[in-house]
Parts: C-alpha cells; structure tokens; sequence
C-alpha cells in the first residue's frame, strides 16, 4: 500500500517546491531593455528638431544610424564571446554601464561627426545586450519556458519605445534636448548596482529552492567545457539559420525604430507634441506580440508538440501577420495606418521571441553566447543596408511604400531560409 501512496506524492513534491525567483531575473532582464530602448529610441524622435538644428538631410540622418549599426555589428559578436567567458552578471554589467555613459554623452555633441561617435558608443554598449539577456535566459530557463521568459523582456523594448514618446517630448520642451539624453541617462544607471546585486548562476544562488534548481536543469546539465571556437560554430548550418533570419528581420525593427517619428511626420502630419498617442499604440500592440508569440510555442511544446514544430508554426502566423504593411503608407486615416503598423510591429516581436530562442533549443549553453554574438552581428549588417536604403529611397522617392514593401515579405523569407538550414531543429555537436 504504501508503494502505491507514495508515488503520488513523489510526483506532488517537486512541483509544489519549485520557487518563482527566476522570474525576478526576468523582471530585471525587462528593466534593462527598457532603459535600452529609451536610450535607443531617444535620437529617433528628436530627428526632426536636430535635423533643423544642424542641418542635417535625410542621408545625414542614415549615417548616424549606419554607424551606430556598425557599431552594433561588431559588439554583437565581441560581447557575446565575452558572456560565454565572464557570465551574464558581469557581461551584461558592462555591456549596460558603456551603452549608458554614450546615451549621457550625446548632450556634450554639436556636430554630425560628434553624434556618429557618441551613436558608435551606444552601439558598442547596446551590442551586449542581447547575447547577455539570452545567455540569462539560457542559464535560468528549461527549454519549454525559455520563449515564453524570452518574450517577457523583450517586451521591455516595446515599454521603453512607449515610454520614450511620453517623456522625452516633455523634458526636451521644457530643459531643450540635452537634458533628455542627462536626465534618462541618470535615471537609468540605478538599473546596474541592483543587477549586479542580484543576478547569480541559478547554483550559485543562495534564494534558490532545490525544487526549482531541479526545474531549470530539467533538460540535463550541459558538461563543463572551454567556450567554443568561431571557426567551428561558423561551419554549423544551425549558426546561419540564426544568423540569416536575423540579417532578413533585424533592419525591418531597425526601420520601425529610427523611422516611424518621420513617417508619421511626413504622411500624417505629426510632430513632437503629437507622436505619443500614435507610437504608444503600436508599441503596446508590439508588446503583446512578444509576450504571445513566446507564449504560444511554450504552449505548445507544454501540449506535446516538437520544438520544431511548435517554433515554426508560431514564426509561420507571425510571418503571414506581418504582410499588410506592404499597404502602411497607403492609408489615408491615421488610425488605420496605426493599427497595420502595430500589427506587423508585434508580429515582428513574436517571431523574434522564437527565433532568438534557437540558438539555446540546439546549442550547449557555453556556445549561447557565441552565437548570439554571431547573429546579432550578421544582423546588424542587414540593419546597416536598410538605413542606406531607407535614407536613399526617402531622398529619391519621397515615399515609404518601397520600404513597408520590402519589410512585408521579409518575415516568410526568413522562415524559408530557417527551415531550409535546420529542418528538424536536433541538437548541434560542437
């Protein structure tokens, strides 16, 4: 009798153990992301009041941003071979403490070249940020929750490109557009003393409970081993189906990131006092695609399917999703304009939430990291070609329709290429 009452409460015992505090990394993760995105957005919805300033045309523009993506590029690759060597802690501790001190430092420039340097700067900092928020993910979440917990902070972007349009108009009315980049920046170094605080690797925590230990290690313990060469990860399918998805979607974000304010400048006749409203909505609809499209997979998986098959359908309705934009620019009504652009906004965040995911479904963690940094990298690339585009096309043309063309077909073309490098998503040897 007692064989068979015991088994029950064998099988009770874990799930009532298992602690939440690895949610409070992904609180922390959210906070970063958005004081990233305040200090990434900022520059974007002053572009119209510089440009006055200084002068600048619309190529000028491109080049701050080609160069901050350039920028980007490279420190995505560099920071993620340093979080596989110092850890998330550390690697995302300094990637955060130089994107803030250049966000600061962009009140001290008066010239173009002065704001490519400080952008270079940011894009040097910011670079850090995502292969040290999906290395914590990695190392804090089993496999099942990692796009769902993914999703989460990723929607710190979208909060922190709402909070940007509400704030910034503000001060900048008030103080001029130096105290926006002092006074954000200020406010957003207190993020760093608490992380450093706080985060841990999930063993060497004392806040956590062995049930919850138990749960995040329900996939096995990954063996130590030394951080895997770029020569060999380079050579795995598994690391250009990653890296060519986020060349095909990462200038589309670029685009909505650096662009929108002019667009609704342009086509609907906004400006600073007026862009709030408009860019809140999509920026929400935005965030409702991140946490839903890690949510559904991680439903998914939970219901049984395959990782490939639960990644790939979410991405799939994503990539369909996003189609309508080709007609954004043609709406005459700004509400109707909105809600396309919101649409292909949070179809964006949700396949991104699955695609950044891939690297941890078949790489051990100590390679996370590295090709994190490889994609990122390859994407930043793909950013730089967009701002060029983007900033020849609106010299040239004056129309953003072959822009929003070019974005409605890049989410199917980089499922195609995902699917066609990793067809069953089975786990990678290094």
């Amino acid at each position: 009798m007692s064989a068979t009452t015991s088994a029950p409460d064998q099988a009770a015992q874990p799930t009532a153990a298992i602690g939440r505090y690895r949610w409070v990394i992904v609180a922390l993760l959210f906070t970063a992301m958005v004081i990233n995105y305040v200090d990434r957005q900022t520059l974007g919805l002053l572009k119209g009041d510089l440009s006055k300033a200084m002068g600048w045309r619309e190529t000028d523009y491109a080049n701050v941003v080609f160069w901050f993506q350039a920028a980007y590029a490279g420190s995505y690759l560099f920071f993620g071979r340093i979080v596989d060597r110092l850890g998330a802690r550390w690697g995302f501790g300094i990637a955060f403490l130089i994107w803030q001190a250049a966000h600061i430092l962009h009140a001290a420039v008066n010239t173009l070249g002065g704001f490519i340097g400080v952008r270079m700067l940011l894009g040097v900092g910011e670079g850090g940020g995502f292969p040290g928020g999906i290395k914590a993910v990695t190392e804090w979440f089993p496999k099942k929750e990692r796009a769902f917990a993914t999703g989460l902070f990723n929607a710190g972007t979208n909060i922190g490109a709402i909070i940007t349009p509400l704030v910034i108009p503000v001060v900048t009315l008030a103080f001029g557009w130096r105290a926006a980049f002092i006074i954000t920046g200020v406010v957003g170094l207190t993020w760093l003393p608490v992380w450093l605080l706080v985060y841990r690797r999930p063993r060497e925590h004392a806040r956590l409970t062995p049930g919850e230990l138990a749960h995040i290690e329900s996939d096995g313990v990954d063996p130590p081993v030394a951080a895997t060469p770029w020569r060999v990860l380079i050579r795995k399918r598994e690391t250009w189906a990653y890296a060519l998805g986020k060349f095909l979607i990462d200038p589309i974000w670029w685009m909505y990131l650096f662009w929108l304010p002019d667009f609704l400048q342009k086509r609907h006749g906004l400006d600073l006092k007026t862009f709030g409203p408009p860019l809140v909505v999509i920026y929400l609809l935005s965030d409702f695609g991140s946490v839903a499209g890690g949510w559904l997979s991680s439903r998914l998986m939970k219901r049984g399917w395959s990782i490939n098959r639960a990644r790939k359908t979410t991405m799939l309705i994503c990539a369909l999703a996003v189609t309508p934009i080709a007609f954004g620019a043609m709406a005459d009504s700004l509400w109707v304009a909105v809600g396309i652009i919101g649409l292909a906004t949070a179809a964006h965040q949700g396949f991104s939430a699955n695609l950044y995911t891939l690297p941890g479904d078949v790489f051990p963690r100590a390679a996370v990291g590295s090709v994190i940094g490889i994609g990122g990298m390859i994407g930043g690339f793909g950013g730089m070609a967009m701002s060029q585009y983007a900033g020849f096309i609106l010299e040239k043309v004056g129309s953003y329709t072959p822009i929003f063309v070019v974005a409605s077909s890049a989410y199917l073309l980089a499922l195609l290429v995902i699917h066609l490098l990793t067809p069953r998503m089975e786990p990678v040897k290094v």
